[in-house]
């Protein structure tokens, strides 16, 4: 041998600097979709907690949603955007299949030449996310990194869908993440299950739609079963993020579930124990559902609206097609 490879080592521990936000230019009211599944706006909110959601215009992409939330969260962190060497884009809805969004975005923001890919893990994207670009600055394959969550779920809708279409929602949330003197991204509670890939996900292929086989793949979902699988299994996956953290549901200052339904949301909050002092994220309400974006989105807007929570804890999970979840705990920037 000539040598021993030398090896890369980054810093003990890393947190969240700052989060940025972009959502859909336009609010659709539930009105404005229950003739197609011949339904009521007292219907979507008693089963979704949806009153609005936001939508983007036929312009804007999920490219677009990601440069802004990105520009924000970088403004907002003091980091110089040439010091990001890592850009990580969670989402399904990159209007092309390649080149990656991360690489666009990272060019749009400041931050080109940096390490650039898009995560697909659909709903937990963002989780997923968080937890990869943790691990990849401490282990010294990066210092600071911009992850972001981003969808355009209205290109993929198909408005006579009863078991998804209203939930639907475009948006994009951001978070600089780089390195810091004490913990502040708890080890990461993930996993898949694709055995029940079928129950939420594209009813058809592109290739299908390209011959002529299929029309234009959109989303659908089992409903009771995604709501049940959420519910049940997830309060345990939250658990487990909980005890991994090393802290109390009493500990946390925020809880920021993905936002997918607001009866799951209040379920989670009762199967976990919270107190009446943890702020709970319910930014479905007018946002809608906006998949690897939700969690962000959601935590951008507790911010806002709750600025002591800032240096707080927050157990923030995701989870959705795959099947797929994760979950951490993360000091609020």
């Amino acid at each position: 041998m000539t040598g021993i490879l030398a090896q890369a080592k980054g810093p003990e521990y890393t947190r969240i600097y700052a989060y940025g936000a972009a959502r859909g230019e336009v609010s659709v009211p539930n009105d404005d979709l229950i003739g197609p599944i011949d339904s009521s706006d007292e219907w979507i909110r008693q089963r979704t907690g949806i009153v609005t959601r936001t939508r983007a215009v036929p312009e804007t992409d999920a490219i677009d949603l990601s440069t802004i939330a990105g520009k924000e969260a970088i403004e907002k962190s003091g980091v110089d955007p040439s010091q990001i060497d890592l850009v990580i884009v969670a989402t399904i809805s990159n209007p092309k299949q390649t080149p990656s969004a991360a690489a666009i975005v990272a060019d749009r923001v400041g931050a080109n030449p940096a390490a650039a890919y898009d995560s697909n893990a659909a709903c937990a994207g963002f989780a997923y996310a968080v937890a990869q670009a943790d691990a990849l600055i401490r282990a010294g394959a990066a210092h600071y990194a911009l992850v972001i969550g981003a969808e355009k779920l209205s290109d993929i809708v198909d408005p006579t869908d009863r078991s998804i279409s209203f939930l639907l929602a475009d948006g994009a949330g951001a978070a600089v993440i780089g390195p810091s003197d004490t913990p502040a991204i708890s080890p990461v509670v993930w996993g898949s299950d694709g055995s029940n890939a079928e129950a939420v996900g594209m009813n058809h292929t592109l290739t299908e739609f390209r011959d002529g086989k299929a029309p234009w793949p959109t989303l659908r979902q089992e409903g009771p079963k995604v709501f049940r699988w959420a519910v049940w299994e997830m309060a345990k996956v939250a658990r487990r993020a909980l005890e991994v953290a090393g802290i109390e549901a009493s500990d946390l200052a925020a809880f920021v579930p993905h936002q997918a339904n607001m009866r799951i949301i209040d379920e989670f909050a009762k199967q976990l124990g919270l107190p009446e002092t943890t702020v709970i994220g319910r930014d479905i309400e007018t946002t809608g559902n906006t998949s690897a974006a939700s969690v962000p989105l959601a935590t951008h807007r507790l911010l806002a609206e709750h600025p002591e929570l800032s240096g707080g804890l927050a157990l923030q999970i995701g989870f959705g097609a795959g099947l797929v979840y994760a979950a951490q705990v993360v000091v609020l920037p």
